[in-house]
């Protein structure tokens, strides 16, 4: 509960240490969602290790001329290739996890691909990815009180909560930079 809150906090705050908290955070999870049944929230945990470590480097080295990225917006082209993405891999997914008996095929799918998604808009600092935070973690919240997981969906409410404050903080980053941008013209 103390990591999970603890990296998303720090994301918030556009803080890079919000990368190896989150894999810490990561492991505790697999071991949770192991016993809990959900096996796509438990894979997904080893996706996020690899995303952290890609979005440790990009938010330190992955801006223009290899500095530090900017929160910035996503694209009407990379958003609907996104959308497309989320659709097809939770309808395929899905079709995997109800044949390996997922106690909640559909939303354990949708969840896990609205997560791979954010998280991956999250690492290359696009703006949007707390929107798409938001939605999973309303699923999340009402997925994990189903399986008993008081103190998890506790947490993703809490996450909720901190993904409101990202999207405030974040806005204001990429007016700020939007700004200095203008004016160096």
């Amino acid at each position: 509960f103390v990591s999970g809150a603890l990296c998303v906090w720090l994301t918030v705050k556009e803080d890079v240490w919000n990368f190896p908290i989150s894999v810490v955070n990561n492991i505790f999870f697999i071991v949770l969602f192991l016993q809990a049944r959900l096996f796509a929230d438990m894979g997904l945990q080893f996706v996020y290790i690899a995303l952290e470590a890609l979005g440790w480097y990009w938010w330190l080295r992955g801006g223009s001329g290899r500095t530090a990225l900017t929160v910035r917006r996503t694209g009407a082209v990379h958003a609907a290739v996104l959308l497309g993405v989320t659709v097809v891999a939770t309808a395929g997914m899905n079709v995997f996890l109800t044949s390996i008996n997922d106690s909640a095929p559909f939303l354990d799918a949708l969840t896990t691909v609205l997560s791979l998604v954010a998280q991956y808009m999250l690492t290359r600092k696009l703006l949007e990815n707390w929107f798409i935070w938001m939605t999973a973690d309303v699923i999340y919240v009402g997925l994990y009180m189903y399986k008993h997981l008081y103190l998890t969906s506790a947490l993703y409410a809490v996450f909720l909560l901190m993904c409101v404050a990202g999207v405030r903080m974040w806005w204001r980053s990429e007016r700020h930079t939007r700004g200095r941008a203008s004016v160096a013209l």
